[in-house]
């Protein structure tokens, strides 16, 4: 997981890795994933409907994409088919996100409690020093930095675990986390500045029990920073 006022943030206006509309991911897929985390900032407010339309013209795709993967949302849950009318967003509540955050906490966890006995010294260099690059551009304000290094760490630590198929299962989860907005939910940058410091002190111990609830407290601490910014904004049911 990697995973963080004013006004909820529109189409366009906070272009990052998750915006982007390249890569080997299924189109629909790609838009189904802009949707889901728009959803969850307020983008698409609950109770609206999510014209195809105006959709495929906003991202630049056509119309069979969108409708493909307001199918696949309306499986998930995050918008309801209703007869001759089309897809309107379902209302989120804290319980939610928490859910959402307590699945993420445990796998996150798991993947870093295995890592702790896998990771050699050179990693956990490498892992430092991006560590002390993201704590500088923290303080610098520059949050798309902040948020690149510190989806490099988490990924380093998920893939030296040797748990491929949970980490496939965290990045699921993770596709709910509106992560193109890191940078306008207030704590998520401060947040990875601060929180690793616990994580990476049991990953050098080799303390997997250590390194496994560190980064459990590091999601859930992620997870209520996000359901506060999301009770300010007024978007929780």
């Amino acid at each position: 997981m990697d995973g963080h006022g004013g006004r909820p943030a529109t189409a366009g206006t906070a272009p990052a890795r998750r915006a982007s509309f390249g890569g080997k991911q299924q189109l629909s897929e790609r838009v189904a994933a802009y949707v889901r985390e728009g959803i969850m900032v307020g983008q698409f407010p609950a109770g609206e409907f999510v014209r195809t339309e105006h959709l495929a013209e906003e991202l630049g795709v056509s119309q069979t994409p969108v409708r493909e993967a307001l199918m696949i949302l309306h499986s998930e849950g995050s918008v309801r088919w209703e007869p001759r009318r089309g897809y309107r967003v379902v209302p989120i509540t804290s319980r939610d996100v928490r859910d959402l955050f307590d699945v993420q906490a445990y796998i996150a966890g798991e993947l870093a409690g295995r890592a702790a006995t896998r990771l050699d010294e050179a990693e956990l260099d490498r892992l430092d020093e991006i560590q002390s690059r993201l704590a500088e551009s923290e303080r610098a304000g520059d949050t798309e930095l902040v948020d690149s290094l510190n989806h490099e760490i988490h990924r380093t630590i998920n893939k030296v675990s040797g748990s491929l198929r949970m980490a496939s299962l965290l990045n699921l989860t993770v596709s709910y986390v509106p992560l193109r907005f890191f940078g306008k939910i207030e704590g998520w940058a401060s947040a990875s500045a601060h929180d690793h410091s616990a994580i990476f002190a049991a990953l050098r111990a080799r303390d997997a029990e250590a390194a496994r609830t560190a980064m459990a407290e590091h999601i859930r601490h992620i997870g209520e920073l996000l359901v506060d910014h999301l009770a300010r904004q007024g978007i929780l049911s």
